[in-house]
């Protein structure tokens, strides 16, 4: 019989998932009281994208339920930070909220670390102004392209639209260790990297949140889940990207409407670690069916609900895990 659930019993959430460790959540789903000893053992180690950080915690907590002998310290340095230590070796998974690059595949190959990559959730990128901000509903891709592009002339509201306020819009986003601050940069501004630099940059949404909750003239970016843990700190803008102003919500996120800022995530799993059998079973338990869920979804797909991300696609998941399933019969 399967052990009551972890997080669904609780009602876990991405603020209640940061609060119980603090910033990193380094070690938070390493340490479960209670549980279901199912005779496997062992440590994986876990390091990545800051955003993805709150879901990949809720799959490890969730499985740590079932098989409390395994420890799994979840860690969310930035997918760029993260990437540096998983393709020399020192992780076993690596949570991005982007691709791997061309750089951080030629220093895996340079230390003999062959990866699978798996889409593992949706995310969309909110674009968030102060509660105060009466003027702005809705941007559009050309007007964030003006407000954020490198070397943009635009200082104030007004120079955005001639009616709104002529005060300085006070800037807010991730850092450029952040796969949010990549997808973002490429999304809006053509590349990745290609941003003005005159912004509080922080590799800390929660920074962020606090910045844009501070100052009436406030506008930021970062993960959508991040709105609707502050819904009463920040005001949520819709993005036009030609077909009308869409704001960023499970459905408009689920079925690709939310343009260009919605986007997949993904989690990297070493294969040499693949031949460990809690290793495995941890890797396949993303996309085993939860019991508790009265929609069939797999526990990729519960997480990231519980936690304000979106849900890939049936079709994702089964082609994820067929994937999946390949690798390990190659690398036994």
């Amino acid at each position: 019989m399967m052990a009551e659930s972890a997080w669904h019993e609780r009602g876990v959430t991405r603020r209640a998932l940061l609060s119980t460790v603090g910033v990193g959540l380094a070690g938070s789903a390493g340490c479960l009281a209670r549980g279901e000893d199912s005779g496997l053992e062992g440590e994986i180690n876990i390091d990545g994208s800051n955003t993805v950080l709150p879901h990949s915690a809720a799959v490890a907590e969730e499985f740590q339920w079932q098989n409390n002998r395994v420890q799994i310290p979840v860690q969310g340095s930035g997918t760029g930070a993260g990437f540096q230590r998983f393709c020399t070796g020192e992780t076993d998974i690596q949570n991005a909220s982007r691709e791997i690059l061309p750089e951080e595949e030629e220093l895996a190959a340079e230390n003999g670390i062959e990866y699978l990559e798996i889409e593992a959730l949706l995310d969309g990128i909110a674009v968030w102004a102060n509660p105060e901000n009466d003027w702005c509903d809705c941007l559009t891709v050309e007007e964030l392209n003006a407000i954020w592009e490198s070397g943009s002339t635009v200082e104030t509201w007004s120079d955005v639209r001639d009616e709104w306020p002529d005060e300085e819009i006070a800037l807010y986003g991730r850092d450029s260790a952040s796969g949010t601050f990549d997808y973002f940069t490429e999304a809006i501004n053509g590349e990745y990297g290609n941003i003005r630099t005159d912004y509080s940059e922080s590799a800390d949404t929660n920074v962020i949140v606090r910045g844009v909750r501070g100052n009436q003239y406030a506008l930021g970016f970062g993960g959508a889940g991040y709105y609707y843990e502050n819904e009463d700190d920040l005001k949520l803008l819709g993005v036009d990207d030609g077909e009308g102003c869409v704001r960023p919500t499970t459905e408009s996120i689920e079925d690709e409407s939310y343009t260009p800022l919605s986007r997949p995530m993904y989690v990297y799993l070493r294969r040499d670690q693949l031949t460990r059998e809690e290793f495995r079973a941890f890797a396949r338990f993303y996309f085993e069916e939860d019991e508790t869920d009265d929609e069939g979804l797999t526990y990729t797909q519960t997480a990231a609900r519980s936690v304000g991300f979106y849900a890939i696609p049936e079709e994702t998941v089964e082609e994820s895990s067929r994937e999946l399933e390949d690798t390990i019969e190659e690398v036994q």
